[in-house]
């Protein structure tokens, strides 16, 4: 996650369970476009091809900076069977009024809802001078924003983050931080402030993520799933 400036870049658009493993590829016609930020300038990238584990978008990063990218993805439909029900509110952390309300429904029961999710990730190009738009937010709807450069991380840094609601700070909220290769990591809640610090214990890539699940207003949805991820690389030298 760190190349010279006029370099080609490949992003995977992928979903699984095991970070970073390419498990899954959302169908090209469903992402418009991936968006760069560079030098200030937002671009949208829509060179784009599926992969057999994810979708790819390529681009060149013409001079030096903080790049960020990032991807809106459209609320997905979902209708869960019973038997998926359980493992989705753990996956969630589903509050317990989410969870009361499907334990109320008459049988046969139906959950249903949208699944929202909120990708992130920098790369850093040649040597930045002076680039801090790292901390800007990108207007994701939850989205986690950085406080110290994630491009110039180093293993036993601390790494404080900030994570938004519809631009709003968001207290409270379960965050997790795991390395590649790791099942667990750590979670914690934002505070007040929305605030949060981890310390990255080692080298390679890493992958903050969380998600917010509430009871839907609308007749035909009984749930709204929004996650957010951010997906970041602590360098050995």
């Amino acid at each position: 996650m760190r190349v010279a400036a006029k370099t080609t870049v490949t992003l995977d658009l992928t979903s699984g369970v095991e970070f970073p493993k390419l498990d899954g590829a959302p169908k090209p016609e469903n992402v418009p476009a991936a968006s760069l930020r560079l030098d200030g300038k937002i671009v949208q990238i829509s060179d784009k091809s599926a992969a057999a584990n994810s979708l790819q978008f390529k681009t060149e990063l013409a001079q030096a900076g903080v790049a960020a990218f990032w991807i809106k993805l459209p609320p997905r439909k979902l209708e869960l069977k019973p038997e998926q029900v359980k493992m989705f509110n753990e996956e969630v952390n589903a509050p317990a009024e989410l969870q009361q309300t499907y334990g109320n429904m008459p049988e046969p029961k139906h959950w249903r809802g949208t699944s929202m999710k909120n990708p992130k990730t920098f790369v850093r190009v040649g040597e930045p001078k002076n680039d801090t738009s790292w901390k800007e937010p990108v207007g994701l709807a939850l989205e986690i924003v950085p406080e110290k450069d994630p491009t110039a991380l180093r293993p036993g840094d601390e790494f404080p983050v900030r994570v938004l609601r519809e631009g709003a700070p968001f207290a409270g909220f379960e965050l997790n931080a795991v390395s590649e290769g790791d099942k667990k990591g750590e979670t914690q809640k934002t505070d007040a402030n929305g605030r949060a610090t981890f310390r990255l214990t080692k080298a390679g890539r890493w992958l903050l993520k969380g998600v917010e699940a509430h009871k839907a207003n609308s007749p035909d949805l009984d749930f709204e799933a929004t996650s957010t991820t951010l997906t970041v690389e602590v360098s050995a030298k």
